[in-house]
């Protein structure tokens, strides 16, 4: 089910940093019915895409508007995981108690993310000392727990290796199927085959394509979609 917050439209935006352009004029109204995968080469503009969307990222011209605005509703999770310096279940127990969530409901939604992410051993033990596919795994749970209908990702697997790269996408599937929207920045064209449903292509600061992925990769549009695909470098 598509959450109520979209669609989601962005007219004219552009963000600048010391008077350079990073992204813009973007146009894009997104409406997933199912992961939203942004690709592009590096410096093309996906991490900052990705924050004009969530609402961390100052536009200096344009608008961002979601047809139901609740911040609640949408999280973030970095591509180096933020962890506390505390034990792997209070890292994901943290959010909730900012919520004052009743302690029972805490104990159990924390007790069934660290089994759903296989944590539940080291629960006790600081979350520092995770590898980085746990943080990641632990960072990504601890966006869910409150629930929100909208997951901003932005390249989660990026510097892990396959096991943990395959054991976060198989964890991303099942949220998604459960019905929380993905958009999701990655620089790896296999998994974003494997993901995508929706596809946004950028270049130099700019929205170059979007559509189905299905159609996008099986038939681009435009020659640097398709260079991009090859694995040419594009500028």
């Amino acid at each position: 089910m598509v959450s109520s917050l979209f669609p989601l439209k962005l007219q004219d935006v552009a963000v600048r940093r010391q008077g350079k352009r990073i992204i813009g004029p973007i146009d894009l109204v997104l409406n997933p019915h199912g992961p939203t995968i942004v690709i592009g080469p590096n410096g093309s503009g996906k991490t900052t895409l990705l924050r004009v969307m969530h609402g961390i990222e100052r536009i200096n011209d344009g608008s961002v508007t979601w047809t139901a605005p609740d911040p609640s509703k949408h999280a973030f999770v970095f591509q180096s995981p933020i962890v506390l310096r505390r034990s792997v279940a209070e890292n994901l127990a943290y959010p909730l108690r900012l919520l004052k969530t009743p302690a029972g409901q805490i104990r159990e939604t924390v007790g069934y993310w660290l089994d759903r992410i296989g944590l539940a051993s080291g629960q006790n033990s600081p979350a520092t000392r995770l590898s980085g596919g746990e943080r990641q795994k632990l960072a990504i749970a601890r966006a869910l727990v409150r629930k929100p209908d909208v997951l901003f990702l932005d390249e989660p697997c990026a510097n892990l290796d396959g096991h943990a790269t395959r054991e976060i996408e198989t964890l991303l599937q099942e949220i998604a199927a459960a019905g929380t929207q993905l958009v999701m920045a990655t620089h790896d064209m296999g998994q974003a085959r494997r993901l995508a449903h929706n596809l946004v292509f950028m270049l130099d600061g700019k929205i170059h394509e979007t559509g189905p992925a299905k159609t996008k990769f099986s038939a681009p549009q435009t020659e640097a979609l398709a260079a991009f695909l090859r694995g040419d470098i594009v500028t």
